[in-house]
């Protein structure tokens, strides 16, 4: 190889040990003498080299199966040799044997346009960080095979290719010999900076290695006074790269610094993490003004400062600092797994930068926690299981346990943790705030109240806590706690749009349909795109007998959206209150045209049908509603009431019955099945039916009718007549009744009258 390289301008047998600009500058300035040669018509020219030297390599090529070029820190001699090797690799006239391969090793990647031409036949190798495995066998390549000294290399190195070598052709011969004192790491370095000649600028290199990534800012915290108006000089150096706001160096440098500084000048390496750290909290500090608290961690300089500022304290005193690392690692596993990660890789890297074992051990555990399933769950466990966190700590831990498992809708889990995050943390509301939440889906509606009252116990003015816990009353059915919680909202933020939406509804339950109308009505003042307001105020317009107002309502609803299932029947149903029962079976349609599934429309639309005379139509949407649900107890009763009507009282008994066998004391089935008992000429199984709805309730007027009719058909004239009579005294003189009464005198009266 040396005969060839002899050939290259500036180049020979001592290139190996020259520094690269040398090597580079040296062909620069041959190449342009052999050009001022060549136009003096003197010496050769740059094609003439060329020529030489691919006749020199073709020489090499027949002795030898390969010749291989290597030309190594290409970021560097590149910019001198890339335009020569080119011309050398596309010259037609001295074509390289087809024997010869030559290797560029660099930081970067060939320029595109250039290399276009020969993109074909460049194979882009990149040199990451040796497996275990690779560690292992080059360095049973080089004779290094004990065991602790195997595990010591790996352990130092990082799987660092640069550093697996220099480490095995120190020849160890124990763990000790590869400690981070050992020569081979001062070879390293020095071989890095071996042409800085400056001792300031070698401090500040020293310096700047121990910050992970740098800029302007960090380089003056980091660096001796002396040093700090050379930023852009180190930003120049081979080993310094990095694009947009921060510069870092390369992996094997800083290394090699990171463990010479941390063995040779411990006081040093001390005081500049915590210097750094105190800059970066600094920073941090200056952040958190312009920031509300609960936005620290989705911003990303807040983050960054303080990310760099624990990594820098867990350098400094790893034993002391662990600790709150810790604690600030369960803040970042409740945010979102890419904060998660970021914290894990500050410890791995703090747990290689100090060879501490509790780092490590650390480290590890986390890192195996955030590469599997659920991330966030598995590192809070992990931090549950062997830190030693503080009492609050293990609270929030819990607490963002329970955040996530609820955001999965793992509801009862979430409230297992979350019952764990009250007990070590009784005040934060936080937590019971979502075990709260965590209990309503769950439908456990009073423990949701529960949760709700502890949090205005402890923070009496929260009004939203208040507002919650009105809603929360309201689902569960307690109106009027519901009215209390909810009026309290509004004294303290009267423009609360969901607050008197939520009244409005409390209102309409509790049959104060003006105040239910005057709360929503303000309500859309406020917000005035609500479908759900708009339907309730429809609501309580029906139920105050203004139809035209519910159904001006119940139109503004469905323009703001079209399919709402609930404001169509609504609609629909206030259509057959006006006998408009076209218009209400268009409406029931449009429902279960979005949803064939949809029972109730099935129910409703069958009504319709029935009070328009489509009687075999209404039985087959009420079939249709029991093929999707056989006990649905209004679906039976309709169907019931249509089976009377057609005359089949046997089907019509039977639906009542098995609607009867859910709800046993419903009033209206009974009567209606006693009605058809009588029709059927069942009178005794009437009588019994009807005794039952008048036991429930002795006032029932239509009940006493006709258990005065089935007793009249039964021969039981006393007992009919004062069934009438009651009626008549509850009711009135009805023609029904008159006519009833005037049927039983006929019948007592006998075949003469």
């Amino acid at each position: 190889m040396l005969g060839a390289a002899s050939f290259l301008p500036g180049v020979g047998a001592a290139t190996a040990m020259a520094n690269p600009d040398a090597a580079a500058q040296g062909l620069d300035r041959m190449r342009a003498g052999a050009r001022g040669r060549g136009r003096r018509g003197r010496g050769v020219d740059a094609s003439g080299m060329n020529r030489a030297f691919v006749a020199e390599l073709g020489r090499l090529c027949g002795r030898h199966p390969w010749v291989v070029l290597f030309f190594d820190t290409w970021e560097q001699t590149g910019g001198l040799l890339d335009e020569w090797l080119r011309d050398l690799l596309e010259d037609p006239s001295g074509t390289l044997p087809m024997n010869v391969l030559v290797v560029m090793a660099g930081r970067g990647v060939l320029a595109e346009r250039p290399w276009a031409p020969l993109r074909p036949h460049v194979v882009d190798v990149p040199l990451a960080e040796f497996t275990e495995t690779e560690t292992r066998t080059l360095l049973a390549a080089r004779g290094v095979t004990e065991p602790g000294v195997v595990d010591a290399v790996l352990r130092l190195s990082l799987g660092l290719p640069l550093l697996v070598e220099l480490l095995a052709l120190a020849e160890p011969e124990s763990a000790e010999d590869v400690g981070a004192d050992a020569d081979v790491v001062d070879v390293a370095v020095d071989r890095f900076v071996q042409w800085v000649n400056d001792p300031h600028d070698r401090d500040a290199i020293l310096a700047c290695a121990l910050a992970p990534r740098l800029n302007e800012d960090v380089f003056a915290a980091a660096v001796p006074h002396e040093a700090r108006g050379r930023w852009g000089w180190l930003c120049g150096q081979p080993f310094v790269s990095g694009h947009g706001d921060f510069k870092h160096y390369h992996a094997v440098v800083r290394a090699s610094m990171v463990r010479q500084q941390q063995a040779h000048s411990p006081q040093r390496w001390t005081e500049t993490h915590l210097r750094l750290a105190d800059a970066h909290a600094a920073w941090r500090a200056a952040a958190e003004r312009d920031l509300p608290r609960s936005k620290l961690w989705s911003d990303a300089r807040w983050l960054r400062h303080r990310l760099d500022e624990t990594y820098h304290r867990l350098c400094a005193q790893p034993a002391c600092q662990l600790a709150a690392a810790l604690e600030e690692a369960v803040h970042a596993a409740g945010q979102d797994v890419a904060v998660l990660r970021q914290w894990v890789d500050v410890l791995q890297l703090a747990a290689y930068d100090t060879v501490d074992a509790g780092l490590l051990a650390w480290a590890r555990r986390l890192d195996a926690a955030v590469t599997g399933d659920e991330p966030q769950l598995a590192a809070l466990a992990v931090l549950l299981e062997h830190g030693s966190l503080s009492t609050e700590g293990r609270g929030r831990a819990h607490t963002f346990r329970g955040h996530t498992f609820h955001a999965a809708e793992r509801y009862q889990e979430a409230v297992d943790e979350l019952n764990r995050a009250v007990v070590l943390a009784p005040r934060d509301v936080g937590a019971w705030g979502l075990r709260g939440s965590a209990h309503y889906r769950l439908n456990h509606f009073d423990c949701a109240i529960d949760d709700f009252t502890t949090i205005v116990g402890l923070e009496p003015d929260d009004h939203l806590a208040r507002y919650a816990r009105g809603a929360l009353h309201l689902r569960a059915g307690h109106v009027e706690e519901a009215l209390t919680d909810l009026t309290a909202t509004l004294a303290a933020d009267p423009a609360h749009a969901q607050a008197l939406m939520l009244r409005g509804c409390a209102n309409l339950q509790a049959d104060r349909s003006e105040d239910a109308v005057r709360d929503l009505t303000d309500a859309l003042d406020i917000g005035p795109h609500s479908a759900f307001a708009f339907a309730e105020r429809g609501k309580a317009h029906q139920r105050l007998g203004r139809p035209e107002d519910a159904f001006a309502d119940y139109n503004s609803a469905l323009r703001l959206e079209p399919t709402h299932a609930g404001v169509l029947i609504d609609r629909g149903c206030l259509h057959r209150e006006a006998d408009r029962y076209a218009e209400a079976i268009a409406d029931f349609t449009s429902v279960i045209e979005s949803d064939p599934t949809h029972r109730f429309a099935y129910v409703v639309r069958g009504v319709a049908r029935f009070q328009a005379g489509q009687l075999a139509e209404a039985l087959q949407d009420l079939d249709t509603a029991l093929v999707l649900d056989a006990t649905d107890h209004l679906a039976l009763a309709c169907r019931g009431t249509v089976y009377q009507h057609v005359g089949r009282f046997d089907d019509a008994v039977g639906d009542l019955t098995i609607a009867l066998d859910s709800r046993p004391d419903d009033i209206s089935v009974l009567t209606l099945r006693g009605e058809a008992h009588g029709q059927a000429g069942r009178h005794t199984d009437a009588v019994k039916d009807l005794t039952a709805a008048l036991d429930l309730n002795p006032s029932h007027v239509e009940a006493l009718h006709l258990r005065g009719i089935a007793h009249r058909q039964s021969g039981d004239f006393a007992h009919a007549r004062e069934d009438l009579a009651q009626a008549v005294a509850l009711q009135g003189a009805t023609v029904d009744l008159l006519f009833e009464q005037a049927m039983l005198d006929t019948v007592e009266s006998g075949p003469e009258s």
